[in-house]
């Protein structure tokens, strides 16, 4: 009926995704504490310059990922959500790639080679199939052109790689702070320093972040419920795309 209230979420939900971004900003509060505190801060061109690494991609690889925007907007069009959960990924990657720029600019002012280390490994094909799967969701699910039985083809592996790439770039971020620690406080780690210990608190911080979100994502009963419009619009989309009538025989 016209002008009725949405349904209430689903009973749970609420207190997971608020737990989630309790977490989120948590570990975004912890970065910048243990590069404040510890590592002197963040400034561009100079030698603080590699810590707008760590924080740009925490704050763009973990936090700003999109997943649950499903979830939370669940009764506004969907059109206006795609473009949310779009504009949220594109954002996420222009910060990523300062951090990327960052790292870059300061091993190459203290002579440090680059790209040999696992954790740069991880994060460089993270950073480049993130920006892959943005680009093959935008061209598949935000502009027209894509048919309707293509974008049912794609839509699980969309879902499938964007799941595992926030696990790997929660992987990353965890073999970043190792590879930190060890450069910087290697004699001393052992002996639960202060600097250690939160850092520490850090990647467990990054791994609550994970499970939550995870759950939130993988709970069958959380997804959004199509809304009634956007049957029947896929339907007419499917005719039109693909020749069929709404009750699937061919014109």
């Amino acid at each position: 009926m016209d002008g009725a209230p949405p349904p209430p979420s689903p009973s749970g939900l609420s207190a997971y995704v608020a737990v989630s971004q309790l977490l989120g900003l948590t570990l975004l509060g912890t970065t910048g504490a243990w590069l404040g505190r510890y590592r002197g801060g963040v400034a561009w061109h100079s030698p603080l310059q590699f810590n707008a690494h760590p924080l740009c991609m925490v704050l763009a690889m973990v936090f700003l990922q999109a997943l649950l925007v499903y979830r939370v907007f669940r009764h506004e069009a969907k059109r206006s959500t795609k473009a949310l959960h779009a504009l949220l990924h594109g954002l996420a990657l222009v910060i990523a790639l300062v951090g990327i720029i960052a790292v870059f600019e300061s091993h190459r002012a203290k002579g440090i080679p680059d790209m040999y280390s696992l954790h740069s490994w991880c994060g460089m094909a993270t950073f480049v199939l993130y920006l892959l799967q943005w680009f093959l969701g935008c061209g598949f699910f935000l502009f027209p052109g894509a048919s309707f039985s293509l974008r049912g083809w794609y839509k699980p592996q969309h879902v499938f790689f964007g799941i595992t790439l926030f696990i790997l770039s929660i992987t990353s971020c965890l073999l970043g702070i190792t590879e930190m620690l060890l450069f910087n406080i290697s004699d001393s780690y052992s002996h639960f320093v202060p600097e250690g210990i939160l850092a520490n608190t850090l990647g467990v911080l990054l791994v609550a972040f994970g499970l939550v979100v995870g759950y939130v994502l993988t709970r069958e009963e959380w997804k959004r419920p199509p809304l009634a419009e956007e049957l029947a619009l896929s339907m007419d989309f499917k005719t039109l795309t693909e020749g069929e009538s709404p009750g699937g025989g061919s014109q």
